[in-house]
């Protein structure tokens, strides 16, 4: 474990280059202390200090070893799983042993056993939320009315951290990269909205089929800085509850924060 800030700073390049969407390294080294973002972020951190420490979190976050256990916990619920009668609740398909739901749009089938099979790149944060959804999701429909994160039931105490792992970030990304958000209606197959709370950008995305995500962004202007915010559809108690909404959430920011990196536009905005 990373004793405090310091020790991940010594580890970086220190140029500040800013291409983990921090402003500074110190920043980014306290970001990864407190377990908020991951080393690998970013780009300049040599292969061999990445192999020797690239795993550490913070003690208060979950460690690899923990989601892969809680992982193998759902997948071991999830064979006792009626997929069929899943696939009712779910908005999913069922077909050769196999329910498949749409993932931001993408197919996404799971089988009894665990196994997985679709196009998408899974990481336990894709994966975690996915298969409790499956096992959880109560089938309510959805009533097109949105909500924050803080009014789903048993969620009120968990908004605090919400903020700071997903809308906080994913606010960072859009203040750098506001163009980003053209770029995600392709990506995350969502669609643009208007008039939704007077915010400058507003976007549906679904990264699962009965639990739609709402982002609203405010741009800075003049004496005022920026907002983002993140909402459900308010039948997202029922049909996800507090983890779920919270996991999708976050691993979103992840995901996204990984693009930035991968596809340039780091580099896009730079030049223009």
């Amino acid at each position: 474990m990373f004793a405090n800030a310091m020790e991940v700073f010594k580890l970086l390049d220190q140029s500040n280059c800013r291409k983990c969407n921090e402003t500074t390294c110190l920043a980014f080294a306290s970001k990864v202390f407190l377990g908020q973002k991951t080393l690998d972020l970013c780009p300049a951190v040599d292969p061999e200090i990445l192999k020797r420490y690239g795993g550490q979190v913070n003690k208060n976050n979950s460690s690899d070893a923990e989601m892969e256990k809680a992982l193998a916990e759902l997948k071991e619920e999830l064979g006792r799983c009626d997929l069929e009668e899943a696939a009712r609740r779910t908005g999913g398909k069922f077909q050769n042993n196999r329910l498949t739901l749409k993932i931001f749009g993408r197919l996404f089938s799971l089988e009894n056993g665990g196994r997985i099979i679709t196009d998408i790149h899974t990481t336990p944060w894709l994966v975690l939320p996915v298969i409790s959804y499956v096992l959880d999701c109560k089938g309510v429909p959805l009533t097109g009315k949105w909500t924050s994160f803080r009014e789903i039931e048993n969620a009120r105490e968990k908004y605090g951290l919400f903020a700071q792992r997903a809308e906080k970030p994913l606010q960072k990304i859009a203040d750098t990269h506001t163009a980003l958000f053209e770029d995600l209606t392709l990506i995350f197959n969502g669609r643009e909205v208007e008039n939704v709370y007077e915010s400058d950008i507003a976007l549906v995305l679904e990264p699962l089929p009965m639990v739609p995500m709402l982002i609203c962004y405010w741009k800075p202007e003049e004496g005022m800085e920026s907002d983002l915010r993140i909402f459900y559809d308010s039948s997202a108690s029922a049909n996800a509850g507090a983890d779920i909404a919270f996991g999708l959430g976050t691993g979103f920011v992840r995901m996204l924060e990984r693009l930035t990196l991968t596809h340039g536009w780091q580099e896009a905005s730079a030049h223009g």
